[in-house]
């Protein structure tokens, strides 16, 4: 994921996180449902354009973790 994709997820994560804080916090409940409503469309999207991201890796099923390859672990 580049970038683009990666904005997404941080406004959607950010949005969402807000929600949560604007509820504990008894706010009116038109706010609280219009952002509820935004949210779920920025949650839509932001999977689209995860999905639809032009993303290729060079890394395989072999490589495992990188900070804990395979060949290097101690049984």
């Amino acid at each position: 994921m580049q970038n683009t994709a990666m904005f997404w997820v941080g406004i959607t994560t950010l949005l969402l996180f807000t929600l949560t804080i604007m509820v504990a916090m008894d706010f009116p409940f038109n706010w609280v449902f219009y952002l509820t409503v935004l949210g779920q469309i920025m949650i839509v999207y932001m999977v689209y354009r995860v999905l639809t991201e032009n993303y290729t890796t060079e890394k395989t099923f072999e490589d495992f973790y990188e900070d804990c390859p395979i060949s290097e672990r101690l049984y």
